[in-house]
């Protein structure tokens, strides 16, 4: 609902999540990263496998996509 409101498409969006309930969030973003501490159905449904959340793996994964 916000990126339509913002104008911003699917394969514009990049979404981190650990657990089955974030699995819709990441098939709807175009970019999806597991976390390392993540559940295996999540890690088998993202594009790229980051650190876990106490190794700071969201800012390992957007250092990775050149983001920061």
């Amino acid at each position: 609902m916000i990126c339509k409101r913002i104008g911003v498409v699917p394969s514009e969006v990049v979404a981190s999540g650990d657990e089955d309930n974030d699995l819709p969030m990441l098939s709807f973003a175009g970019y999806g990263i597991a976390m390392g501490n993540a559940s295996q159905l999540v890690k088998d449904a993202a594009d790229y496998i980051t650190f876990s959340n106490d190794e700071n793996g969201v800012a390992a994964a957007l250092d990775y996509l050149g983001v920061i």
